[in-house]
């Protein structure tokens, strides 16, 4: 019986890419490239499989149905960048890599905000141009994290673990917004409120911390209107979705001093980034870091192939989506 064909879209971890070699028909892309949507329209007629990245836009375009492709086993946790919808239609599996970059990201998270409440940033960048003559009392005076109040919106695995590291690591003050009631054992193990509304939430918080879903429903959650709502001295931490944020109206209110700052790692239309942002010093900005370390990646790509092994075994995907 022949191997299915499983087409990476993007280079993995060595040993991840040797685990597939072992049981399929693997087409690699060692040169790390992305895919147009016509190579991967392309593929989803000769493919079984398609293990795709976030930087792969599959849209209903590519999900024609009747073609080849059964199975799409996405290397992260967010999706929004697959159409599911059309997937559904044309009998395409679907399946993510969730829990094991949970710890990670909120690493990025909490690293961002520290960065722009002590304007690490800013201070690295003054001492590498050769301008720090000293330690003065007034000079790059922050902010104070400890005994803070941090707004967590989306209060799933990562939203939890950044809750862990601002609670019991800064002594935090934690507000969660969530689509859903959180159990209140859940709250209580990180001292956290949950609040009925993000508008409730926005004027109360000094750091605001997105870790919910992107895609249509989510699309600039915080606009111009809610970025209003929230104190001309809060920071806004993004390592959720880019299209959670609606750049354009964050940088005009940094701009205008309604907002202290900004740590992005993520974008609405990476890689581009909204030029006025590249030239703000009190905006962190890192280059989609969430899962980078070498334990996160090979566990997502592990994940990934568990996922892919079931469904060719005829087995339930145990992350499906979709």
């Amino acid at each position: 019986m022949p191997k299915p064909k499983v087409l990476v879209t993007r280079a993995w971890p060595e040993a991840v890419e040797a685990r597939l070699k072992a049981s399929y028909e693997v087409t690699l892309t060692p040169g790390d490239v992305i895919h147009s949507a016509a190579d991967l329209r392309a593929a989803a007629g000769e493919y079984d499989a398609i293990l795709p990245t976030v930087t792969d836009r599959i849209g209903a375009e590519v999900l024609a149905p009747g073609g080849r492709l059964k199975f799409i086993g996405n290397y992260g946790v967010g999706y929004s960048h697959i159409d599911t919808g059309a997937a559904k239609a044309a009998g395409i599996v679907v399946s993510n890599t969730p829990d094991v970059l949970s710890d990670c990201t909120a690493d990025i998270a909490m690293t961002l905000l520290l960065m722009v409440a002590r304007r690490a940033g800013e201070g690295e960048r003054f001492l590498r141009a050769g301008l720090w003559d000293g330690w003065r009392p007034g000079q790059l005076i922050g902010r104070k994290v400890s005994g803070a109040t941090i707004g967590i919106v989306g209060f799933g695995r990562i939203g939890q673990a950044m809750a862990q590291r601002a609670h019991h690591g800064f002594g935090m003050k934690v507000q969660v917004q969530n689509r859903s009631p959180i159990a209140s054992e859940v709250l209580a193990a990180y001292g956290a409120r949950q609040v009925a509304s993000l508008d409730e939430m926005l004027s109360e918080v000094d750091f605001l911390s997105l870790h919910c879903p992107g895609g249509a429903a989510n699309r600039h959650l915080i606009d111009a209107r809610r970025l209003s709502l929230m104190r001309p001295d809060a920071f806004l931490i993004n390592t959720a979705r880019g299209e959670v944020v609606d750049e354009t109206a964050l940088a005009e209110a940094l701009a205008a001093g309604r907002l202290a700052g900004a740590g992005l790692d993520v974008y609405e239309e990476e890689p581009k980034v909204t030029e006025a942002l590249l030239t703000m010093e009190n905006v962190a900005l890192l280059p989609h870091l969430g899962s980078a370390t070498r334990e996160t990646r090979d566990a997502m790509g592990n994940r990934a192939v568990d996922n892919l092994d079931a469904f060719f075994a005829g087995r339930e995907p145990p992350d499906r989506v979709a």
